[in-house]
């Protein structure tokens, strides 16, 4: 798969310009403090905030003008901050509600889905809101997998989860680019998302101030200023 992507002008501050090209599988991390534009341009991706001018494109389609919905079913995975899970619902129900296949093909996803994410295999008939955090973040992003993505948008997924939910949490992200799914990843912990990604990205005031491998933006002086000012 090829995904390229370009938006200008998402308004984070005056003049803010961000282009991005994504090709083939592996973890793109975004790292930057709260305010950076890193949740902007995720949500501008799914088509939940549009940008000012530029455009988006999958598989070189112009998707600009497309619904979320659309652009879900042509593949773009959403796991939103704060997981947003349905907390009245079972952890089955939460799955199988964005599966848009008939019963045979929902199966069969679930199954798959299911698979790597054994820790949910023992709750499909809890109701979410009694899961743990941990739990409940697998939960958001096993519902974004039932939608069988090739590009999937993590926001924040590590926020509030112990450090060793959070290295399984990157583990797995890991095993999925492995799989061949490119995952397009917004973070702060600096330290646990590049040990797991391919490529780094530091956003700052809307902009994209340093792009590399993993050990270029560790000592990259543009992540230093973007957290410290």
């Amino acid at each position: 798969m090829s995904v390229r992507l370009t938006l200008d002008h998402v308004e984070i501050r005056r003049s803010a310009a961000i282009t991005i090209e994504l090709a083939g599988a592996g973890i793109t991390t975004l790292l930057g403090p709260n305010g950076a534009g890193k949740t902007e341009l995720l949500e501008a991706i799914m088509g939940l905030r549009a940008p000012r001018g530029g455009g988006i494109q999958l598989d070189g389609i112009d998707i600009a003008r497309w619904s979320p919905e659309r652009r879900s079913r042509a593949g773009i995975g959403w796991c939103p901050e704060g997981r947003r899970t349905f907390p009245g619902l079972t952890v089955v129900e939460n799955l199988e509600l964005v599966a848009t296949k008939g019963a045979g093909e929902r199966r069969r996803r679930l199954a798959w889905v299911l698979e790597r994410l054994p820790a949910l295999r023992d709750k499909l008939t809890a109701v979410a809101w009694t899961l743990s955090g941990g739990q409940q973040q697998m939960l958001a992003i096993g519902r974004a997998l039932m939608t069988e993505p090739r590009l999937l948008l993590l926001d924040e997924p590590s926020r509030g989860l112990s450090p060793v939910l959070v290295a399984d949490l990157f583990d797995l992200l890991r095993k999925l680019a492995d799989e061949g799914l490119t995952v397009l990843l917004a973070e702060q912990a600096v330290i646990p998302a590049l040990a797991v990604a391919d490529r780094g990205l530091v956003v700052a005031r809307g902009r994209i101030e340093a792009d590399g491998v993993p050990d270029e933006i560790r000592d990259h002086p543009a992540l230093a200023r973007s957290f410290l000012g």
